[in-house]
């Protein structure tokens, strides 16, 4: 018989390790065999079902049988869900969620990609550490200029994140939208802009809001004012990143929009090895999901009533 075969010797090696606390090497030591088989008998004792681990999660976090579900559907690094509220401040705790994920993440010497809008505001509103990171480096990833809720654009987000974190940070000076594409292929050569939209380019880790269709977009509707239908009509469209609008697959549209607009690519965005998209919301459902599908972020920050929907 061999000695794994001994389920007496089994269980109490459970009872001592699970039940009193005893470690592995006291174990060895109190029943008189080495420190290997004491593990090789709590694997098998799990494998037979004698021990069962239980973790009671209800109580302190309520989602990780539905982040799970999501990340293997979508085949995500990692999803974070918080609680949906009716009262219109999940932005403020995805936020928080976001925050604290990217403070687990980045490394001092890093390169920070950093998108625009109303939630990464909340992302950058909630950042806080004790630690600082002198060479970690914050960039934009998106222009941002006019007169539209300076606080959401993606200059202002990146100095808030670089002055909390006590990094440094890279701004591009330009604006989302100009006027023609041939406008856009001289402002991007711009020594100043390319050496920005290099870095970007470099990026270890992007952090990026992920916009619904145009109607929902705050800087759309800014630049495009009351053209803003006759501009986007039967393209569909479901949403966009980065302010590259996407189609249900995650491709970027071929419109007028895409092609004037002062932002990394899609393609760009795709060899940034680390992208954390952070979103919630019905109206963004479709844009979401569009995003997982053309895996342009490897994890996502959302709410759970928006998780269930992309389970549907």
């Amino acid at each position: 018989m061999s000695f794994l075969d001994d389920r007496r010797l089994m269980v109490k090696i459970a009872h001592m390790y699970y039940e009193e606390g005893t470690t592995q090497s006291e174990i060895a030591k109190t029943i008189g065999i080495s420190r290997s088989l004491v593990s090789k008998y709590l694997t098998k004792s799990r494998e037979l079902g004698i021990v069962e681990i239980i973790i009671h999660d209800e109580g302190s976090h309520p989602f990780t049988g539905l982040e799970s579900k999501v990340e293997q559907k979508y085949g995500l690094r990692e999803v974070v869900c918080v609680p949906h509220s009716e009262n219109g401040n999940s932005k403020s705790q995805l936020g928080a969620a976001a925050s604290k994920y990217l403070l687990r993440m980045v490394r001092d010497g890093q390169i920070i990609g950093v998108s625009s809008g109303t939630t990464l505001y909340e992302v950058a509103a909630a950042m806080s550490s004790s630690q600082y990171f002198p060479d970690l480096s914050f960039v934009s990833l998106v222009g941002g200029m006019g007169d539209r809720r300076l606080d959401i654009h993606a200059n202002q987000i990146v100095a808030q994140f670089a002055e909390s974190l006590q990094a440094k940070y890279r701004l591009l000076h330009a604006p989302v939208l100009v006027d023609s594409k041939e406008a856009k292929e001289v402002i991007i050569n711009q020594s100043s802009i390319k050496n920005v939209l290099d870095i970007a380019n470099q990026a270890n880790t992007a952090i990026v809001g992920i916009g619904g269709t145009p109607e929902h977009s705050t800087m759309v509707k800014s630049y495009l004012g009351r053209e803003l239908d006759s501009n986007f009509e039967d393209e569909g469209i479901v949403g966009d990143i980065c302010y590259n609008f996407i189609d249900e697959n995650g491709e970027p549209v071929d419109n007028e929009w895409n092609e004037k607009s002062i932002s990394l690519t899609l393609n760009q965005l795709k060899h940034i090895p680390l992208v954390i998209g952070v979103a919630s919301g019905k109206e963004k459902v479709k844009a979401i999901r569009a995003a997982l599908r053309g895996n342009l972020i490897h994890v996502l920050i959302t709410d759970d009533a928006t998780a269930k929907e992309l389970l549907d």
